[in-house]
């Protein structure tokens, strides 16, 4: 998923090294959600929880939605299969009690509760969990479609070349469903967990999940507890306002005086009267920039980008950021790590790109054009500026486009440019979420880059039932997109929020940066609200 936070400003950098060093974690060592017992929590203190997001435009259908911010809010108000631990983002039962799979691998036999049901009551059976899969497949602007092309006949409904009857997704009964995969893909109920697979109504104002919402506009959402939900019971709020606001200081004056319970947008971490509400914490993130591989630009030539890749000043790109990225897909355990970009060499650079320019049939002294897109922030306008310097000494002329930092993913496909910028963040914990951004036929592929020795390790991977096998092609697969110049890896990306965790309970921090809203609360132990300053 994209992320729409706003780039940490030098308020996040005032932070003490120390304290930041120990915050920078994969996933922290949180006690399980469970340990804090229901027994802690008192029902008269859970009546409306607030929360302030980023502003802009927000898109509430699961299958075309893909901001991080998004989703956060679609965890609250639709379900699937599978759920999301707030602490490990291993997937838990939610509407499958249990499954099975056959021995070849190929075959998932789940079982759904018998006591699911829409917010307005009406059961969710097989069938519906079946038909919300076939709409997404059949909606051209589901971003995440692709992912079920491991599902025999999903790719081929998908594309107009099949049909819904030869999907391999099949209803036994009531609360039997079946998935029959082309090939064996362990990581199914990790994508399960997602609010693109979850179970939606053909009615928009119908929820599968733990909230509904009750209203909206520009500024706000208000959701409320969905009674029919299996599982409200132990659903602790009954209402949760989310604030839309990019507003540093109204948002810093609203957490400090007590009107707001977290923030999850632009904050000033400086005139937080409570320092230890603010948790800061590497995500399984990555940004990066890539190029657009267009039919009739000299950019679709691996050669040439090899060359410009030697000259980017990579030290002026990654300044001012926590995690220098060298690759694309985060570092996870086990995984090995492919060959990046470390340092910058100008003599390579020059070497690389006068033997590239001859075999393009391109003249030595020409000057290379090239446009990059960027959003319209300081941030950005920077690293554009230093890339531009830095290609301007091996002949190539950078033109930078500012697109409206807010509609910027939403312009990207229709931007004339050679060169975009991507924060995305991983949808579960495997290098699948970020290699599927280049395969050739993805739903995910702004860049249209394609290569077949690729998309055969991708293949070979999903294959693949031993893990370590599996992280061995993925690992190739990455390497192959580094070398041929197609991606600028930057940083990997920090999460900054600001909850108090001695007044709220049910809130952990997690590589994913999603924080399931059925599990918040609020503690017995109640902070008294600071004065009202600024």
């Amino acid at each position: 998923m994209w992320n729409d936070r706003l780039p940490l400003k030098s308020q996040a950098e005032h932070l003490l090294v120390g304290a930041l060093a120990l915050l920078l974690i994969f996933c922290t060592g949180n006690k399980s959600h469970a340990a804090e017992g229901s027994a802690l929590i008192q029902p008269e203190l859970q009546e409306n929880f607030i929360i302030v997001s980023p502003q802009h435009s927000y898109d509430l259908n699961p299958h075309t939605a893909s901001y991080s911010a998004e989703a956060q809010i679609l965890t609250g108000l639709y379900e699937g299969l599978f759920s999301y631990d707030p602490i490990t983002l291993d997937p838990l039962p939610a509407l499958a009690t249990s499954y099975r799979i056959s021995r070849d691998k190929k075959r998932w036999t789940f079982i759904l509760r018998e006591d699911a049901k829409y917010s307005n009551g009406a059961p969710i059976t097989a069938q519906s969990v079946r038909t919300s899969w076939l709409r997404l497949l059949a909606n051209p602007n589901a971003v995440y479609a692709s992912l079920f092309d491991i599902v025999e006949g999903a790719e081929a409904f998908r594309k107009g070349t099949g049909s819904a009857d030869g999907v391999g997704i099949y209803v036994s009964d009531q609360t039997t469903i079946s998935i029959h995969l082309k090939m064996p893909a362990a990581h199914l109920p990790k994508l399960l967990c997602m609010p693109t697979f979850a179970v939606i109504s053909d009615n928009p104002t119908v929820y599968s999940g733990p909230f509904e919402l009750e209203d909206m506009d520009g500024s706000h959402f208000i959701l409320s507890k969905n009674t029919f939900y299996y599982d409200a019971q132990k659903v602790p709020l009954n209402h949760i306002t989310i604030l839309l606001s990019n507003d540093e200081a109204e948002n810093t004056h609203g957490f400090n005086t007590g009107a707001v319970d977290w923030l999850s947008s632009t904050f000033d971490t400086d005139k937080l009267l409570v320092k230890d509400a603010v948790h800061l914490y590497a995500e399984f993130a990555t940004q990066y920039f890539f190029f657009r591989i267009r039919e009739n630009s000299i950019w679709r030539i691996p050669a040439l980008r090899q060359a410009a890749l030697e000259a980017v000043p990579w030290e002026a790109l990654r300044a001012n950021t926590y995690v220098h990225a060298s690759t694309l897909v985060y570092p996870l355990n086990g995984y090995p790590k492919a060959q990046g970009y470390e340092y910058t060499d100008k003599t390579e650079a020059k070497l690389l790109m006068k033997d590239a320019r001859k075999a393009a049939g391109l003249s030595e002294n020409e000057p290379l054009a090239i446009s990059f897109a960027i959003p319209n922030s300081d941030y950005m306008k920077k690293k554009a500026e230093a890339l531009k310097e830095a290609w301007s000494e091996i002949g190539i002329a950078l033109t930078i486009v500012p697109l409206p930092e807010f509609e910027y993913l939403s312009k990207i496909t229709e931007t004339d440019a050679d060169l975009f910028s991507y924060t995305w963040i991983g949808d579960f914990a495997d290098p699948i979420a970020f290699l599927e951004l280049f395969k050739g036929n993805s739903t995910l592929n702004p860049s249209h880059w394609k290569n077949e020795e690729f998309d055969e390790l991708i293949r070979k991977a999903n294959e693949a039932t031993d893990n370590g096998e599996h992280y061995k092609l993925l690992a190739q697969a990455e390497q192959l997109l580094l070398d041929s110049g197609e991606v600028l890896p930057i940083t990997h990306s920090i999460s900054l929020h600001a909850v108090n965790l001695l007044q709220v309970g049910g809130w952990y921090t997690n590589a994913l940066d999603i924080h399931p809203y059925k599990y918040l609360y609020f503690k017995e132990q109640k902070v008294e609200s600071a004065p009202n300053v600024i």
